[in-house]
């Protein structure tokens, strides 16, 4: 009896079981009309709808930087490596470029404020920078190296040599090669030269003595100044990457920079804009 009193119990048991994982698995009810629709209008803005839609690219750039980013005086007209690529960009958005004009104190801010879509021009990537803005994949590689007049070049090929009482150092504000020169010049005299686009100069009239910058300039300063050398360029001082900056946070924006990056530094677009400055 009391096997027989067991028996509806459990199948009672298993049924229940059988039911639950049915249960788990059920579609949840559609939802009512105009919700999915009001869903998808509050998605998060990104740059890769609005600039097509409003057919401009905004390029924060600072137009002082040979071979990247050059803004001619006469003509307020940019040329450059990397305005030749926001152009490819740009067209590449069904937009066209607009730059806007910036400083290397300023570039970061005036893109987190909304003032451009990008920030290109030979920017180095640094851990400082990326705290406020994201960071496409990098285009090159670079670091800093001196250039100096080419009867020196063996007199300032370290920076124990360098720094010395009497060596005058050049260098431009607010961007990297000013952080790296007063973290390294202590005993050698260092002066802000104001224009980067006649800094060079200094070296060349005699008035200044070295100047350190990222390898890839001083490379094309000596090609248009043949009194100037840059010394080592292929075993600089530090190790970088320029890459563009781009609104911290806009991850669609991002992964299209990304991948328009990538295969511009593959196909040879990259190569192709670089070699037209630096051949």
């Amino acid at each position: 009896m009391k096997r027989a009193a067991t028996l509806p119990a459990l199948a009672c048991l298993l049924a229940v079981t059988a039911a639950a994982p049915a249960a788990s698995y059920a579609v949840a009810p559609a939802p009512a009309a105009g919700t999915a629709t009001v869903q998808r209008d509050r998605r998060p803005a990104t740059l890769l709808d609005e600039i097509p839609r409003r057919g401009v690219l905004r390029v924060c750039t600072t137009g002082d930087y040979r071979p990247f980013s050059y803004r001619d005086p006469a003509t307020g007209s940019y040329r450059g490596v990397d305005i030749d690529m926001a152009q490819d960009l740009a067209k590449s958005l069904d937009a066209t470029p607009r730059y806007v004009s910036t400083t290397w104190a300023g570039l970061i801010g005036d893109l987190t404020a909304g003032r451009c879509d990008i920030g290109m021009g030979g920017v180095s990537v640094t851990l400082a920078r990326a705290r406020s803005v994201a960071f496409s994949e990098p285009t090159r590689t670079d670091g800093k190296t001196p250039i100096v007049r080419c009867a020196d070049q063996d007199k300032y090929r370290t920076l124990e040599q360098i720094d010395q009482p009497g060596t005058r150092v050049v260098v431009n504000p607010g961007g990297t090669n000013e952080q790296f020169a007063r973290a390294h010049i202590k005993r050698a005299t260092l002066t802000v030269h104001p224009d980067n686009t006649t800094i060079f100069d200094e070296i060349v009239a005699g008035r200044a003595d070295v100047m350190m910058t990222d390898a890839s300039e001083t490379r094309y300063q000596a090609k248009i100044h043949p009194e100037l050398c840059a010394v080592h360029p292929d075993q600089p001082f530090t190790f970088s990457e320029k890459a563009y900056a781009l609104p911290r946070g806009d991850y669609q924006f991002t992964a299209y920079v990304d991948q328009w990056v990538h295969l511009a530094t593959h196909d040879g677009t990259y190569r192709k804009y670089e070699d037209g400055w630096m051949k």
